[in-house]
């Protein structure tokens, strides 16, 4: 350092910095250091001056060194220091030359990152505890989904329940499309018992099985003495009955032209009039419809009002038929087999060689279909075991075109063929064991067993 008489420009500048810097000459003994130095390493900045790096390393000031490593490689190095009183230090070691392109000189400058070292274990902490949480959150969902009957493994079906999670929290209208039998109704319901109208009545209408005669009074209700034939006393209309809950209005593609202008009113103005009465009776319900019908094709027929269509369709939600939900077949057919077990309090197993039938059948009918088949099989089996004599002789034949054809094999090797084209599938999608359990309904040791039966490494 200068004498304290004597100023130095160059000398000033380096003490103006708030950083720590540290000159060096080439064999490591300390030329400069600025008056930050000092105070991370705990000592008094002039008594470094003169000292050598290797000395102040042994003697336990930092480590590793910097100086020996600039030499070394004659370039910029940067690295994590730690000092005697436990920081962690960011420093960097520049190479400086003479007028012959001689190293001279190694400056270095530091930046203080114990907090930031803190941080990053705490966001690793943070990452492992949200990761645990959402394995817990999954799980739970997993659990609700399969109380309430149903199965989310594929793809498409996750966005279904995504987007019913997200309807659940909002009274925004909903329309529920999809083929006959994939779970309309089962989804509505879903999305009431999610709702924070799930203490309220859940109201379900099928526009298409109410006589068109009798659609006013069963919807709207009536009065006293308001036709021939009605009830002394009057009746109240469903509409009404979903008073602070849900009203869904089922096969709303079914609903009679007339008849539609009369929804519509009471669903805009939430208010109607019961028949035969003068009196508004106002009603607070949440809507939502669903329909196997193609809407836009039905108004460009006239069948359909397009102004109620636009208010049914706020957000559409489409469920996927069950034959493209090939990741959802084996759950289901689990699930639903320990439902109808309970049922009628008796023991099955499937043979595997039905698992395969199922999983390869063209279901038509959908869920509602599957449901049908594994009650009817829980039913009439006269064992413990169903086998492929149980099923229905339609279902024996009309496979897939994706199914496995004969070709002089077994129904053993079939079957065995089969299932280590799915585990291949399944490992190739999921990564690892456990994934694939979950994904085709069985147990991590099972698919483990499998594998090594199959030899797929």
């Amino acid at each position: 350092m200068s004498h304290p008489n004597t100023w130095n420009e160059n000398e000033q500048i380096l003490h103006s910095l708030k950083d720590d810097i540290l000159v060096t000459n080439v064999d490591g003994i300390i030329l400069k250091v600025s008056e930050v130095t000092g105070k991370i390493y705990g000592v008094d900045s002039e008594s470094l001056i003169g000292k050598s790096v290797y000395d102040l390393e042994a003697q336990g000031l930092f480590t590793p060194i910097l100086t020996p490593m600039v030499v070394k490689e004659n370039k910029k190095i940067t690295f994590v220091q730690t000092t005697n009183k436990g920081k962690k230090l960011l420093v960097t070691g520049i190479p400086v030359y003479n007028e012959k392109g001689e190293l001279y000189r190694v400056v270095s400058y530091s930046h203080d990152i114990t907090e930031l070292a803190e941080y990053k274990d705490f966001l690793i902490t943070m990452e492992e505890e949200m990761h645990r949480v959402k394995t817990e959150l999954d799980l739970l969902r997993s659990k609700q989904l399969h109380d309430a009957g149903i199965i989310a493994n594929s793809e498409d079906m996750k966005k279904v329940i995504a987007t019913a999670l997200q309807l659940s929290e909002v009274d925004v209208n909903a329309l529920i499309l999809g083929e006959s039998g994939v779970g309309k109704s089962l989804l509505a319901k879903f999305i009431h018992n999610k709702s924070h109208r799930s203490k309220g009545p859940f109201i379900e209408v099928n526009c298409g099985a109410i006589p068109d005669s009798l659609f006013e009074a069963e919807l709207f209700g009536y009065e006293p003495g308001a036709f021939t034939g009605a009830h002394q006393k009057g009746k109240v209309g469903l509409i009404e009955l979903s008073n602070k809950g849900t009203l869904f209005l089922d096969e709303i593609g079914e609903l009679p032209l007339h008849h539609q202008v009369k929804v519509l009113k009471v669903i805009q103005e939430k208010q109607f009039y019961r028949v035969g009465g003068t009196k508004p009776i106002n009603v607070d319900f949440r809507l939502i419809s669903a329909t196997n019908k193609d809407l836009k094709s039905a108004i460009q027929e006239k069948k359909f009002r397009e102004d109620l269509y636009f208010r049914l369709n706020v957000v559409p939600v489409t469920i996927p038929p069950l034959r493209t939900r090939t990741e959802d077949i084996v759950p289901l057919i689990h699930l639903l087999l320990e439902q109808f077990e309970k049922k009628y309090n008796r023991s099955k197993k499937l043979d595997e060689a039905v698992i395969h039938h199922l999983l390869h059948y063209e279901w038509r009918g959908n869920v509602r279909e599957l449901i049908n088949i594994m009650e009817r099989l829980v039913v009439i089996s006269p064992s413990t075991l169903i086998t492929v004599d149980q099923l229905p002789d339609h279902l024996k034949e009309d496979l897939s075109p994706s199914a496995p054809s004969l070709n002089a094999q077994t129904l053993k090797e079939i079957v065995e063929e089969t299932e280590k084209q799915v585990l291949l599938k399944a490992r190739k999608k999921y990564k690892t064991t456990v994934g694939m359990a979950k994904a085709l309904g069985t147990s991590q040791p099972s698919i483990v067993r499998k594998m090594k039966k199959y030899q797929i490494i």
